[in-house]
């Protein structure tokens, strides 16, 4: 599974904004909001489920530093913190990731309940 896995396999040159022992974050390609960055597991874990108690502690550091991070370089208001485990649950790459993603006034009409169905602020104009 690892020969196929993208984060197993990710290019080198990709810039690395934090890492922890069991760690390491970069942007995602596809962001839903300027700074969404994911928290990928160094060791091949399919899912949040898979990890040790260990790296659960490790989890929470990495993600606070992100958080750090984030606040100096994109100055958001708010964050969503989410992770898929499992294809049904919307997971499509099979290696654990978190996403933290910087909010913004105003990046939705009505963000109540977090994201349900996030839309592109442009897109959120034409509704």
């Amino acid at each position: 599974m690892k020969d196929s896995c993208a984060f197993c396999n990710l290019e080198k040159g990709r810039e690395v904004l934090v890492e922890t022992r069991d760690f390491f974050v970069i942007l995602d390609r596809s962001p839903v909001n300027p700074g969404h960055a994911l928290v990928i597991s160094k060791r091949h874990a399919d899912n949040l489920f898979s990890l040790t108690a260990e790296e659960w502690e490790d989890l929470q550091k990495a993600i606070h530093e992100t958080k750090v991070h984030l606040d100096s370089a994109f100055s958001a208001h708010a964050y969503n913190v989410g992770v898929n485990c499992g294809e049904i649950a919307g997971q499509t790459v099979m290696h654990l990731h978190v996403h933290v993603i910087p909010r913004y006034q105003g990046d939705v009409k009505n963000p109540r309940g977090g994201i349900r169905s996030f839309k592109d602020p442009i897109t959120d104009l034409l509704d």
